[in-house]
Protein backbone atom coordinates (compact mmCIF):
# COMPACT_ATOMS: atom_id res chain seq x y z
CA UNK A 1 0.00 0.00 0.00
CA UNK A 2 1.13 3.22 -0.72
CA UNK A 3 -0.04 6.69 1.14
CA UNK A 4 0.94 10.31 0.14
CA UNK A 5 3.03 11.67 2.82
CA UNK A 6 2.70 15.48 3.44
CA UNK A 7 5.64 15.89 5.12
CA UNK A 8 7.83 13.97 2.49
CA UNK A 9 5.32 15.57 -0.11
CA UNK A 10 5.46 12.00 -2.16
CA UNK A 11 3.70 8.66 -2.06
CA UNK A 12 5.50 6.27 0.45
CA UNK A 13 5.00 2.86 0.64
CA UNK A 14 3.40 2.07 4.12
CA UNK A 15 5.35 0.15 7.06
CA UNK A 16 3.82 -0.28 10.19
CA UNK A 17 6.24 0.01 12.42
CA UNK A 18 4.76 -3.16 13.86
CA UNK A 19 3.70 -5.86 10.91
CA UNK A 20 0.04 -5.96 11.43
CA UNK A 21 -0.43 -3.48 13.72
CA UNK A 22 -1.42 0.13 12.64
CA UNK A 23 -1.67 3.23 15.45
CA UNK A 24 -3.68 5.95 13.78
CA UNK A 25 -4.01 9.56 15.56
CA UNK A 26 -6.56 12.25 14.19
CA UNK A 27 -7.08 15.88 14.91
CA UNK A 28 -10.99 15.60 16.35
CA UNK A 29 -13.10 18.89 16.50
CA UNK A 30 -12.70 21.86 18.77
CA UNK A 31 -16.61 21.40 20.41
CA UNK A 32 -17.45 25.25 20.12
CA UNK A 33 -20.17 24.82 17.73
CA UNK A 34 -22.29 22.65 15.07
CA UNK A 35 -20.62 20.46 12.85
CA UNK A 36 -20.49 21.05 9.15
CA UNK A 37 -20.22 19.05 6.22
CA UNK A 38 -16.21 19.48 6.26
CA UNK A 39 -16.64 17.74 9.74
CA UNK A 40 -18.30 14.91 8.17
CA UNK A 41 -15.80 14.70 5.14
CA UNK A 42 -12.95 14.93 7.26
CA UNK A 43 -14.15 11.79 9.40
CA UNK A 44 -15.15 9.90 6.99
CA UNK A 45 -12.02 10.21 5.11
CA UNK A 46 -10.08 8.25 8.02
CA UNK A 47 -12.81 5.66 8.27
CA UNK A 48 -12.29 4.42 5.17
CA UNK A 49 -8.15 4.53 5.81
CA UNK A 50 -9.36 2.25 8.81
CA UNK A 51 -11.74 0.22 7.18
CA UNK A 52 -9.07 -0.49 4.65
CA UNK A 53 -6.03 -1.06 6.86
CA UNK A 54 -8.38 -3.28 8.89
CA UNK A 55 -9.24 -5.29 5.74
CA UNK A 56 -6.08 -6.45 4.62
CA UNK A 57 -5.16 -7.40 7.83
CA UNK A 58 -3.87 -4.99 10.53
CA UNK A 59 -5.42 -4.42 13.75
CA UNK A 60 -5.88 -1.18 13.97
CA UNK A 61 -6.11 0.87 17.42
CA UNK A 62 -7.72 4.50 16.30
CA UNK A 63 -7.28 7.87 18.05
CA UNK A 64 -9.91 10.75 17.51
CA UNK A 65 -9.82 13.39 20.46
CA UNK A 66 -12.34 15.75 21.35
CA UNK A 67 -10.86 19.20 21.93
CA UNK A 68 -12.89 20.45 24.80
CA UNK A 69 -11.29 23.23 26.43
CA UNK A 70 -10.35 26.16 24.28
CA UNK A 71 -10.70 29.89 23.56
CA UNK A 72 -13.49 29.31 21.23
CA UNK A 73 -15.18 27.61 23.12
CA UNK A 74 -14.55 29.71 26.39
CA UNK A 75 -15.96 32.58 23.94
CA UNK A 76 -18.94 30.82 23.15
CA UNK A 77 -20.52 31.05 26.51
CA UNK A 78 -18.86 34.98 27.31
CA UNK A 79 -22.18 36.90 28.74
CA UNK A 80 -24.77 33.89 28.46
CA UNK A 81 -25.97 31.19 30.93
CA UNK A 82 -24.71 28.47 29.80
CA UNK A 83 -21.19 27.01 31.62
CA UNK A 84 -18.48 25.77 29.25
CA UNK A 85 -18.40 22.36 29.59
CA UNK A 86 -21.94 22.29 29.10
CA UNK A 87 -21.40 24.06 25.48
CA UNK A 88 -18.40 21.42 24.81
CA UNK A 89 -20.51 18.22 25.77
CA UNK A 90 -23.69 19.75 24.07
CA UNK A 91 -22.05 20.11 20.66
CA UNK A 92 -19.86 17.02 21.45
CA UNK A 93 -22.75 15.24 21.39
CA UNK A 94 -23.62 16.79 17.86
CA UNK A 95 -20.21 15.38 16.45
CA UNK A 96 -21.35 12.32 17.83
CA UNK A 97 -24.97 11.54 16.27
CA UNK A 98 -23.74 12.70 12.64
CA UNK A 99 -20.59 10.48 12.77
CA UNK A 100 -23.25 7.77 13.74
CA UNK A 101 -25.50 8.53 11.26
CA UNK A 102 -23.14 8.28 8.08
CA UNK A 103 -21.74 5.01 9.73
CA UNK A 104 -18.22 6.30 10.94
CA UNK A 105 -17.08 3.82 13.29
CA UNK A 106 -16.31 4.88 16.94
CA UNK A 107 -12.77 5.11 17.14
CA UNK A 108 -10.97 2.87 19.83
CA UNK A 109 -10.53 5.97 21.98
CA UNK A 110 -11.42 9.38 21.80
CA UNK A 111 -9.99 11.31 24.87
CA UNK A 112 -10.93 14.66 25.97
CA UNK A 113 -8.47 17.27 26.30
CA UNK A 114 -9.79 17.99 29.95
CA UNK A 115 -8.40 14.41 30.98
CA UNK A 116 -5.17 14.49 30.09
CA UNK A 117 -4.43 17.84 31.23
CA UNK A 118 -1.68 16.00 33.75
CA UNK A 119 0.08 14.55 30.53
CA UNK A 120 0.22 17.88 29.27
CA UNK A 121 2.35 19.93 31.93
CA UNK A 122 4.73 16.68 31.92
CA UNK A 123 5.97 17.65 28.41
CA UNK A 124 5.78 21.40 28.87
CA UNK A 125 8.06 20.46 31.91
CA UNK A 126 10.42 18.57 29.67
CA UNK A 127 10.43 21.18 27.14
CA UNK A 128 11.43 24.00 29.54
CA UNK A 129 14.10 21.30 31.03
CA UNK A 130 15.53 20.65 27.18
CA UNK A 131 15.59 24.58 26.35
CA UNK A 132 13.16 24.62 23.77
CA UNK A 133 10.26 26.49 25.94
CA UNK A 134 10.06 29.48 28.29
CA UNK A 135 7.80 30.42 31.04
CA UNK A 136 6.92 34.43 30.77
CA UNK A 137 8.71 36.74 33.54
CA UNK A 138 6.30 39.17 33.88
CA UNK A 139 4.03 36.93 35.83
CA UNK A 140 1.25 36.06 33.55
CA UNK A 141 1.63 31.91 34.07
CA UNK A 142 2.13 31.56 30.32
CA UNK A 143 4.10 29.10 29.10
CA UNK A 144 5.65 29.68 24.98
CA UNK A 145 7.89 27.04 22.79
CA UNK A 146 10.80 28.78 21.46
CA UNK A 147 10.67 28.19 18.14
CA UNK A 148 14.17 29.57 18.02
CA UNK A 149 15.44 26.46 19.66
CA UNK A 150 14.21 24.29 17.19
CA UNK A 151 16.32 23.99 14.09
CA UNK A 152 13.48 21.67 12.51
CA UNK A 153 10.89 24.30 12.99
CA UNK A 154 9.04 24.71 9.75
CA UNK A 155 9.55 20.93 8.48
CA UNK A 156 6.22 19.79 8.21
CA UNK A 157 5.32 22.45 5.77
CA UNK A 158 8.88 23.19 4.03
CA UNK A 159 8.49 26.83 5.44
CA UNK A 160 11.50 28.81 6.99
CA UNK A 161 11.09 30.13 10.09
CA UNK A 162 11.60 33.78 9.29
CA UNK A 163 8.80 33.71 6.91
CA UNK A 164 6.49 32.35 9.04
CA UNK A 165 3.76 34.90 10.30
CA UNK A 166 3.59 35.75 14.00
CA UNK A 167 1.14 32.74 16.34
CA UNK A 168 -1.79 34.05 16.97
CA UNK A 169 -3.20 31.77 19.51
CA UNK A 170 -2.70 33.95 22.88
CA UNK A 171 -2.03 37.26 24.22
CA UNK A 172 1.85 38.03 23.24
CA UNK A 173 2.44 39.18 26.18
CA UNK A 174 5.94 37.95 27.26
CA UNK A 175 7.01 36.63 24.22
CA UNK A 176 10.36 36.00 23.23
CA UNK A 177 9.78 36.01 19.34
CA UNK A 178 6.20 36.66 17.65
CA UNK A 179 6.09 33.39 16.11
CA UNK A 180 6.46 31.13 19.57
CA UNK A 181 3.17 29.43 20.31
CA UNK A 182 1.74 28.82 23.93
CA UNK A 183 2.05 25.64 25.41
CA UNK A 184 0.38 26.83 28.50
CA UNK A 185 -2.27 29.81 29.19
CA UNK A 186 -1.84 31.44 32.16
CA UNK A 187 -5.54 32.23 33.59
CA UNK A 188 -7.14 35.05 32.69
CA UNK A 189 -9.75 37.56 35.31
CA UNK A 190 -12.28 37.49 33.28
CA UNK A 191 -12.34 33.48 32.55
CA UNK A 192 -14.13 30.99 34.28
CA UNK A 193 -12.50 29.46 37.62
CA UNK A 194 -13.29 25.90 36.84
CA UNK A 195 -11.49 26.31 33.33
CA UNK A 196 -8.07 27.08 35.02
CA UNK A 197 -5.86 24.05 36.56
CA UNK A 198 -3.27 24.66 38.69
CA UNK A 199 0.70 24.27 37.59
CA UNK A 200 4.46 25.15 38.43
CA UNK A 201 3.63 28.03 36.29
CA UNK A 202 0.72 29.13 37.61
CA UNK A 203 -3.30 28.87 37.08
CA UNK A 204 -4.06 28.67 33.53
CA UNK A 205 -5.28 26.00 31.16
CA UNK A 206 -3.12 24.35 28.28
CA UNK A 207 -2.75 25.28 24.21
CA UNK A 208 -4.20 23.59 21.63
CA UNK A 209 -1.21 22.12 20.01
CA UNK A 210 0.54 20.74 23.15
CA UNK A 211 -3.13 18.79 24.08
CA UNK A 212 -2.73 16.57 20.62
CA UNK A 213 0.53 15.72 21.36
CA UNK A 214 0.40 15.03 24.68
CA UNK A 215 -3.26 12.88 23.67
CA UNK A 216 -1.37 10.93 20.97
CA UNK A 217 1.25 9.90 23.30
CA UNK A 218 -0.50 8.23 25.96
CA UNK A 219 -2.43 6.33 23.69
CA UNK A 220 -0.41 5.53 20.90
CA UNK A 221 2.84 6.11 22.60
CA UNK A 222 5.72 8.30 21.21
CA UNK A 223 6.02 7.15 17.95
CA UNK A 224 2.79 5.47 15.94
CA UNK A 225 2.29 5.29 12.12
CA UNK A 226 0.11 7.45 10.85
CA UNK A 227 -1.54 11.11 11.92
CA UNK A 228 -4.38 12.60 10.09
CA UNK A 229 -6.28 15.86 9.62
CA UNK A 230 -7.94 18.19 7.56
CA UNK A 231 -5.38 20.14 4.98
CA UNK A 232 -6.60 23.39 6.97
CA UNK A 233 -4.37 21.95 9.86
CA UNK A 234 -1.16 21.58 8.57
CA UNK A 235 0.39 24.92 9.90
CA UNK A 236 0.24 26.03 12.28
CA UNK A 237 -1.25 22.90 14.42
CA UNK A 238 0.42 20.29 12.78
CA UNK A 239 3.73 22.06 12.42
CA UNK A 240 3.60 22.77 15.93
CA UNK A 241 2.62 19.79 16.90
CA UNK A 242 5.92 17.86 15.62
CA UNK A 243 8.50 20.66 16.59
CA UNK A 244 6.78 20.41 20.52
CA UNK A 245 6.92 16.21 20.24
CA UNK A 246 10.24 15.91 18.14
CA UNK A 247 11.96 18.65 20.13
CA UNK A 248 11.16 16.30 23.65
CA UNK A 249 12.76 13.80 22.27
CA UNK A 250 9.69 11.54 20.86
CA UNK A 251 9.58 10.27 17.08
CA UNK A 252 5.99 11.04 16.59
CA UNK A 253 4.10 10.39 13.34
CA UNK A 254 5.54 8.11 10.74
CA UNK A 255 3.13 9.76 8.04
CA UNK A 256 1.36 12.37 7.66
CA UNK A 257 -2.18 12.45 5.93
CA UNK A 258 -4.45 15.24 5.04
CA UNK A 259 -7.51 15.26 3.43
CA UNK A 260 -9.09 18.34 1.03
CA UNK A 261 -11.45 20.41 1.64
CA UNK A 262 -15.05 21.48 0.96
CA UNK A 263 -15.81 24.08 -1.63
CA UNK A 264 -19.83 25.01 -1.69
CA UNK A 265 -21.17 25.81 -5.29
CA UNK A 266 -17.07 26.29 -6.23
CA UNK A 267 -16.19 28.81 -3.44
CA UNK A 268 -14.81 28.19 -0.27
CA UNK A 269 -17.20 27.25 2.94
CA UNK A 270 -16.78 30.31 5.26
CA UNK A 271 -19.05 32.03 7.78
CA UNK A 272 -17.98 35.07 6.09
CA UNK A 273 -19.89 33.80 2.58
CA UNK A 274 -22.99 32.71 4.67
CA UNK A 275 -22.77 29.47 2.58
CA UNK A 276 -21.94 26.99 5.63
CA UNK A 277 -23.94 23.34 4.93
CA UNK A 278 -24.15 21.83 8.74
CA UNK A 279 -24.68 18.29 9.32
CA UNK A 280 -27.84 18.85 10.13
CA UNK A 281 -29.39 20.29 7.45
CA UNK A 282 -27.51 17.78 5.63
CA UNK A 283 -28.53 14.75 7.28
CA UNK A 284 -32.32 16.39 6.88
CA UNK A 285 -32.05 16.72 3.17
CA UNK A 286 -30.92 13.15 1.83
CA UNK A 287 -30.50 9.40 3.20
CA UNK A 288 -26.65 8.75 5.29
CA UNK A 289 -26.00 6.60 2.58
CA UNK A 290 -26.31 8.73 -0.37
CA UNK A 291 -24.36 11.47 2.15
CA UNK A 292 -21.91 9.00 2.81
CA UNK A 293 -21.59 8.07 -1.14
CA UNK A 294 -21.10 11.90 -1.67
CA UNK A 295 -18.65 12.61 0.50
CA UNK A 296 -16.24 9.67 -0.20
CA UNK A 297 -16.71 9.55 -4.10
CA UNK A 298 -13.66 11.74 -4.77
CA UNK A 299 -9.94 11.22 -3.94
CA UNK A 300 -9.52 12.28 -0.15
CA UNK A 301 -6.68 14.40 -0.74
CA UNK A 302 -8.78 16.43 -3.56
CA UNK A 303 -11.22 19.44 -2.77
CA UNK A 304 -14.70 17.78 -2.69
CA UNK A 305 -17.08 20.51 -4.13
CA UNK A 306 -20.57 20.28 -2.90
CA UNK A 307 -23.97 21.29 -4.78
CA UNK A 308 -27.62 19.97 -3.63
CA UNK A 309 -27.43 18.55 -7.35
CA UNK A 310 -24.35 16.06 -6.23
CA UNK A 311 -26.35 14.65 -3.60
CA UNK A 312 -29.10 13.44 -5.65
CA UNK A 313 -26.08 11.77 -7.73
CA UNK A 314 -25.36 10.09 -5.16
CA UNK A 315 -28.70 8.49 -4.39
CA UNK A 316 -29.27 7.41 -7.63
CA UNK A 317 -25.35 5.36 -7.31
CA UNK A 318 -26.68 4.05 -3.99
CA UNK A 319 -30.06 3.17 -6.00
CA UNK A 320 -27.89 1.02 -8.36
CA UNK A 321 -26.32 -0.80 -6.14
CA UNK A 322 -29.28 -1.69 -3.71
CA UNK A 323 -31.30 -2.60 -7.04
CA UNK A 324 -28.33 -4.87 -8.06
CA UNK A 325 -28.17 -6.87 -4.69
CA UNK A 326 -32.06 -7.35 -3.83
CA UNK A 327 -32.19 -8.39 -8.25
CA UNK A 328 -29.32 -10.57 -7.41
CA UNK A 329 -30.70 -12.15 -4.33
CA UNK A 330 -34.73 -12.25 -5.28
CA UNK A 331 -33.15 -14.27 -8.28
CA UNK A 332 -30.55 -16.40 -6.57
CA UNK A 333 -32.76 -17.87 -3.86
CA UNK A 334 -34.28 -21.20 -3.77
CA UNK A 335 -31.67 -22.08 -6.39
CA UNK A 336 -27.97 -23.85 -5.83
CA UNK A 337 -26.66 -20.75 -5.69
CA UNK A 338 -28.21 -18.90 -2.96
CA UNK A 339 -25.55 -19.47 -0.43
CA UNK A 340 -22.09 -19.23 -3.51
CA UNK A 341 -20.56 -16.53 -4.42
CA UNK A 342 -17.19 -15.59 -1.83
CA UNK A 343 -17.42 -12.09 -0.71
CA UNK A 344 -14.07 -11.28 -1.31
CA UNK A 345 -12.94 -7.49 -2.96
CA UNK A 346 -11.65 -8.07 -7.06
CA UNK A 347 -7.77 -7.67 -7.64
CA UNK A 348 -8.52 -3.89 -9.25
CA UNK A 349 -10.61 -2.60 -6.41
CA UNK A 350 -7.00 -4.27 -3.77
CA UNK A 351 -5.14 -2.19 -6.28
CA UNK A 352 -6.76 0.91 -6.14
CA UNK A 353 -7.35 1.22 -2.78
CA UNK A 354 -3.68 0.62 -2.17
CA UNK A 355 -2.81 3.07 -4.36
CA UNK A 356 -3.30 5.99 -1.96
CA UNK A 357 -6.42 5.23 -1.01
CA UNK A 358 -8.07 5.72 -4.73
CA UNK A 359 -11.68 5.84 -3.93
CA UNK A 360 -12.84 6.97 -7.45
CA UNK A 361 -10.71 4.38 -8.91
CA UNK A 362 -12.46 1.49 -6.20
CA UNK A 363 -16.29 2.96 -6.94
CA UNK A 364 -15.06 2.55 -10.72
CA UNK A 365 -14.28 -1.10 -10.11
CA UNK A 366 -17.71 -1.35 -7.92
CA UNK A 367 -19.53 -0.09 -10.77
CA UNK A 368 -18.46 -2.26 -13.54
CA UNK A 369 -19.14 -5.33 -11.28
CA UNK A 370 -23.14 -4.43 -10.77
CA UNK A 371 -23.49 -3.84 -14.37
CA UNK A 372 -21.67 -7.03 -15.14
CA UNK A 373 -24.10 -8.08 -12.58
CA UNK A 374 -27.14 -7.12 -14.61
CA UNK A 375 -26.14 -8.40 -17.92
CA UNK A 376 -25.49 -11.77 -16.00
CA UNK A 377 -28.83 -11.60 -14.72
CA UNK A 378 -30.32 -10.72 -18.15
CA UNK A 379 -28.10 -13.96 -19.60
CA UNK A 380 -29.53 -16.49 -16.37
CA UNK A 381 -26.21 -16.81 -15.41
CA UNK A 382 -26.40 -17.14 -12.00
CA UNK A 383 -22.62 -18.41 -11.19
CA UNK A 384 -21.91 -15.36 -12.40
CA UNK A 385 -24.32 -13.45 -10.36
CA UNK A 386 -23.54 -15.21 -7.60
CA UNK A 387 -19.74 -14.50 -7.64
CA UNK A 388 -20.44 -10.68 -8.68
CA UNK A 389 -23.32 -10.51 -6.08
CA UNK A 390 -20.51 -11.51 -3.58
CA UNK A 391 -17.83 -8.94 -4.71
CA UNK A 392 -20.17 -6.19 -4.48
CA UNK A 393 -20.89 -7.04 -1.34
CA UNK A 394 -17.50 -7.17 -0.09
CA UNK A 395 -16.61 -4.10 -1.90
CA UNK A 396 -19.89 -2.34 -0.27
CA UNK A 397 -18.77 -3.82 2.80
CA UNK A 398 -15.40 -1.97 2.46
CA UNK A 399 -16.50 1.10 1.73
CA UNK A 400 -19.40 1.30 4.01
CA UNK A 401 -22.07 2.02 1.74
CA UNK A 402 -23.88 -1.72 1.31
CA UNK A 403 -27.39 -0.81 1.17
CA UNK A 404 -28.42 -4.10 2.80
CA UNK A 405 -26.34 -3.96 6.09
CA UNK A 406 -28.02 -3.75 9.39
CA UNK A 407 -26.43 -0.30 9.23
CA UNK A 408 -28.50 1.65 7.22
CA UNK A 409 -31.71 -1.13 8.20
CA UNK A 410 -33.32 -1.61 10.95
CA UNK A 411 -34.80 -4.84 12.20
CA UNK A 412 -38.46 -3.29 11.45
CA UNK A 413 -37.22 -2.07 8.09
CA UNK A 414 -36.35 -6.09 7.50
CA UNK A 415 -39.58 -6.70 8.22
CA UNK A 416 -41.46 -4.16 6.13
CA UNK A 417 -39.22 -5.23 2.91
CA UNK A 418 -39.93 -9.42 3.47
CA UNK A 419 -43.76 -8.07 4.37
CA UNK A 420 -43.31 -5.97 0.64
CA UNK A 421 -41.38 -8.27 -1.44
CA UNK A 422 -44.12 -10.81 -0.90
CA UNK A 423 -47.09 -7.96 -1.44
CA UNK A 424 -45.14 -7.13 -5.11
CA UNK A 425 -44.42 -10.65 -5.70
CA UNK A 426 -48.05 -11.63 -5.78
CA UNK A 427 -49.16 -8.45 -7.88
CA UNK A 428 -46.47 -9.05 -10.29
CA UNK A 429 -47.50 -12.93 -10.71
CA UNK A 430 -51.19 -11.50 -11.10
CA UNK A 431 -49.87 -9.38 -13.67
CA UNK A 432 -48.25 -12.28 -15.55
CA UNK A 433 -51.11 -14.24 -15.34
CA UNK A 434 -53.02 -11.66 -16.95
CA UNK A 435 -50.49 -11.25 -19.88
CA UNK A 436 -50.62 -14.73 -20.36
CA UNK A 437 -53.95 -14.48 -21.09
CA UNK A 438 -53.96 -11.71 -22.89
CA UNK A 439 -55.88 -9.38 -20.35
CA UNK A 440 -54.13 -6.13 -21.02
CA UNK A 441 -55.91 -4.07 -19.22
CA UNK A 442 -55.51 -5.90 -15.95
CA UNK A 443 -52.40 -6.57 -16.41
CA UNK A 444 -51.69 -2.62 -16.88
CA UNK A 445 -54.52 -1.84 -14.35
CA UNK A 446 -52.23 -3.87 -11.59
CA UNK A 447 -48.96 -2.15 -13.01
CA UNK A 448 -50.54 1.44 -12.72
CA UNK A 449 -51.40 0.31 -9.02
CA UNK A 450 -47.59 -0.47 -8.48
CA UNK A 451 -46.53 2.69 -10.07
CA UNK A 452 -49.10 4.63 -8.32
CA UNK A 453 -47.37 3.29 -4.93
CA UNK A 454 -43.78 4.54 -6.09
CA UNK A 455 -42.82 1.02 -7.14
CA UNK A 456 -40.84 0.45 -10.50
CA UNK A 457 -41.50 -2.39 -12.52
CA UNK A 458 -38.82 -3.82 -15.26
CA UNK A 459 -39.82 -6.39 -17.49
CA UNK A 460 -36.73 -8.72 -18.64
CA UNK A 461 -36.21 -11.86 -20.48
CA UNK A 462 -35.83 -13.61 -16.76
CA UNK A 463 -39.31 -12.37 -15.86
CA UNK A 464 -40.45 -9.08 -13.89
CA UNK A 465 -37.96 -6.56 -11.06
CA UNK A 466 -39.49 -4.50 -9.22
CA UNK A 467 -37.63 -1.65 -7.52
CA UNK A 468 -38.91 1.40 -5.08
CA UNK A 469 -38.56 4.88 -6.86
CA UNK A 470 -36.18 7.09 -5.06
Amino acid sequence: MRLYDSKAQALREFVPITPGRVGIYVCGPTVQSSPHIGHLRSALVYDLLRRWLSYRGNDVTFVRNVTDIDDKILAGVEGGSEPWWSLAYRVELEFTAGYQRLGILAPTYEPRATASVTEMQRLIAELIDGGHAYPTDDGSGDVYFDTDSWPDYGSLTRQRRENMEAATDADPRGKRDPRDFALWKGAKPREPADAQWESPWGAGRPGWHIECSAMSERYLGGQFDIHGGGLDLRFPHHENELAQSTAAGRAFADYWVHNGLVNIGGQKMSKSLGNSVFASELLESASPLAIRYLLSAAHYRSTLDYSPGSLAEAQAAVDRIEGFLERATRRLADTRFASTGLEVVPDPFIEAMDDDLAVPQALAVLHDAIRAGNAALDDEDLGAVATLRGAVTAMTEVLGINPLSPLWNSTEDHAARRALDMLVGRLISERAAARAEKDWARADRVRDELTAAGITIEDTPTGAHWSLES
